[in-house]
């Protein structure tokens, strides 16, 4: 993708444990452009976060090993100094925590935190910052920013608190944002506010998106494209209705069956059996394949590539396509079947 903002190749993150070696990230590629959302789903332990704080330069280099290139705009991200990643840190690259609560200081007005950040990366007074702050917040939706500005945290709603994080993150104009389960702990209609308002701002600012969630439904509401990682690794990727109405991966399978469908009361819940892998002592082959009810003989020796069948969807399996298509099918007839 020439005109990629954020380009991953090959990227793996490794902790040192007193257990042994945790491999968080094993080989994981994928692109974001200017304009585009993508939206990265998976179980808990799956890797998702590791990935960005990795890329963010948030993880203690003392006992993580992480290879591979992270190109930003043509840069390495992985070869830059801590200087130069805290420059690029809100003006190149935002970030949303997945709990304002936790991520916002208790004992500072969100106005106060907002121009601290602002006055890191630039040369303004106060006053000017201030006024970025109220501006900013105006954009997200915040009502009377004049007065909300003056807050602190517990003032305000989980809804609001999630809006100033994403004001945090936006107010400097970085070209690309990340948001880390922004909706997690918000009721359904506050999860909708929020999820329009990271879909608008992505149109009027012409930013990247990326966006991490364990819900299916929030990742299909506002991402065109989507990467399912399950154990440290991409297993499908592919535009939202590739993956949601054609995916071709038995863990994705395992995802969509697991979410129940508004109106369909004969549609039964089929959940993945099993428990995610340990990433200390992963299993060989397709790390999915103790989980996987359609496993054969390569699957727990040889590890699938994640490969292009066409069109840009991508995955690793070692099923044919044709034998992915029959397995969909019938999976899709039983889940159909009344239940007696």
């Amino acid at each position: 993708m020439s005109d990629a903002l954020l380009e991953v190749r090959n990227l793996s993150v490794r902790f040192d444990t007193p257990d042994g070696v945790v491999q968080a990230v094993d080989g994981l590629s994928f692109t974001v452009g200017r304009g585009e959302s993508l939206g990265v789903v998976g179980e808990s332990g799956s890797g998702k976060s590791v990935t960005f704080m990795a890329i963010m330069g948030l993880l203690n280099r003392a006992y993580t090993h992480i290879e591979g290139e992270v190109l930003f705009k043509g840069d390495d991200l992985l070869t830059l100094s801590q200087s130069d990643l805290r420059a690029i840190r809100g003006e190149g690259i935002g970030m949303v925590f997945q709990d304002p609560m936790t991520s916002l200081h208790p004992m500072y007005r969100v106005g106060a935190q907002i121009v601290e950040a602002i006055r890191a990366h630039r040369e303004v007074s106060k006053t000017e910052a201030w006024t970025e702050a109220v501006d900013i917040m105006r954009l997200v939706g915040i009502p009377s920013p004049e007065e909300r500005v003056r807050s602190y945290p517990h003032e305000l709603s989980g809804g609001m608190r999630q809006r100033v994080m994403i004001a945090m993150g936006l107010v400097l104009k970085p070209d690309l944002l990340i948001a880390d389960e922004p909706t997690t702990a918000l009721d359904v209609t506050v999860q909708a506010q929020i999820l329009d308002l990271i879909e608008s701002l992505k149109h009027e600012l012409n930013i990247g998106v990326v966006l991490i969630s364990h819900s299916l439904g929030v990742i299909a509401d506002v991402c065109q494209r989507v990467m399912v990682m399950y154990a440290g690794r991409a297993v499908e990727l592919g535009s939202r209705d590739d993956v949601f109405l054609n995916p071709v991966h038995p863990y994705t399978w395992g995802l969509l069956e697991s979410i129940p469908q508004v109106g369909a009361q004969s549609h039964r819940l089929i959940p993945i059996e099993g428990s995610p892998p340990s990433l200390i002592t992963p299993p060989a082959g397709c790390r999915f394949h103790p989980r996987c009810p359609h496993r054969f003989a390569p699957c727990d020796a040889e590890r699938p590539p994640l490969a292009d069948h066409g069109s840009g969807h991508l995955d690793a399996c070692h099923m044919a396509p044709e034998v992915k298509s029959a397995a969909w099918a019938e999976r899709q007839a039983r889940r159909n079947a009344v239940p007696v």
